[in-house]
């Protein structure tokens, strides 16, 4: 096993390293080989969605022959709710619950009251948070709202309705979706984060539409770079609008602010509209690589810890949870993966180094 880094002290400013398998100091992350350090877990509860948008779970693959996992495999709530206990005890501040489509998991509320019980060493509660496709949120958020969510994302990449119904290749509508937002906004989980995915040709012509439709709105609406995610989407380069031409189309029309951020982790670039209209949000994956901030761990629906949204491989925690490891031995493994990390896909890509085989499908892990 490699030498588990940790934060440096803040008493000689050097790092304070420790021996292999070795837990930090209470309230100390550990760090990866980047010094990038364990501060958000997105967790998959399910495989399934009732969508089959084209860059994510194309019906030409996920068709009803398709097999997904079956219960009996995916971890328990109860299983859940103690890894993400441990990890918040090397560094956690933030969870996201994904898919699939994780409102389609059976009581996700019940999952959603576990994990808000948890509290960082330092005492403070986790921010919490759910991406969903929306298409069920309306009769969903105040339950996940009194269950202890903080917050709530949520995809939607065209106000057409043909257009929507074309990309997410489902029987829903924008206002389905609409509507959810409208009901976790009333349920208390404002502002909402709007998630478009753009791809040049196809609905980037919804662009201003969706940034009329949600100015002035407390919403905030972020527009994300087309990825070359899992193996299935075929993801072409020329389909990718750069988030610049996105600022700049808006910007045209609506004059725009730079927000500044020095968050670690932080995956938006924030713009506020010069008139108080609100704020947008662009994600720039392929054109401006955010690697060397990244902080994200991610869970798999039947535990397998992957440290890069285009990774290929995960680490079993389910194994050695399921064979009786203590907490304290769980921990020391997740801590050796972590301090292990060193993924810089989107970077490798940005200089044609990346080996786009063989990678997990997003519908598999979360976006």
């Amino acid at each position: 096993m490699s030498k588990v880094i940790f934060l440096a002290d803040r008493r000689t400013d050097r790092p304070a390293s420790l021996t292999p398998g070795e837990l930090p100091p209470q309230g100390q992350p550990a760090l990866d080989q980047r010094a990038r350090p364990l501060r958000d877990l997105r967790i998959s509860v399910t495989d399934r969605c009732n969508f089959r948008c084209t860059y994510c779970m194309p019906r030409e693959v996920f068709d009803s022959s398709y097999t997904f996992m079956p219960h009996s495999a995916l971890l328990s709530f109860e299983e859940i709710s103690r890894l993400a206990g441990i990890f918040t005890q090397l560094g956690v501040e933030k969870i996201r619950l994904t898919g699939g489509e994780p409102l389609l998991r059976k009581h996700i509320e019940n999952l959603v009251e576990m994990l808000a019980a948890l509290r960082t060493p330092q005492g403070r509660p986790l921010d919490l948070t759910l991406t969903t496709n929306g298409s069920v949120l309306a009769r969903k958020a105040a339950a996940l709202k009194s269950a202890g969510l903080t917050r709530v994302t949520v995809s939607l990449d065209a106000l057409d309705a043909a257009m929507f119904q074309g990309m997410s290749d489902s029987g829903f509508t924008p206002d389905d979706v609409l509507r959810g937002i409208d009901a976790a906004a009333d349920a208390g989980l404002a502002p909402v984060k709007v998630n478009m995915v753009v791809r040049r040709g196809l609905n980037d012509g919804q662009i201003l539409p969706m940034a009329e439709r949600f100015r002035h709105s407390g919403h905030v609406l972020r527009f994300i770079e087309y990825m070359d995610v899992g193996n299935t989407n075929g993801w072409n380069l020329a389909e990718v609008v750069p988030s610049q031409e996105v600022l700049d189309r808006i910007g045209a029309v609506h004059p725009l602010v730079p927000v500044e951020s020095g968050e670690m982790g932080r995956v938006a670039e924030r713009w506020r509209y010069a008139d108080g209209g609100g704020e947008i949000g662009v994600i720039s994956s392929v054109t401006q690589a955010f690697c060397g901030g990244c902080t994200r761990a991610r869970l798999s629906p039947e535990g397998k810890l992957f440290m890069c949204l285009f990774a290929h491989e995960g680490h079993d925690l389910r194994a050695p949870l399921r064979d009786g490891a203590t907490d304290h031995e769980m921990a020391r493994i997740l801590a050796g993966i972590w301090s292990a990390r060193n993924d810089n896909y989107s970077e490798l890509r940005g200089r044609n180094m990346a080996d786009p085989s063989r990678k997990i499908e997003m519908s598999y892990i979360g976006g």
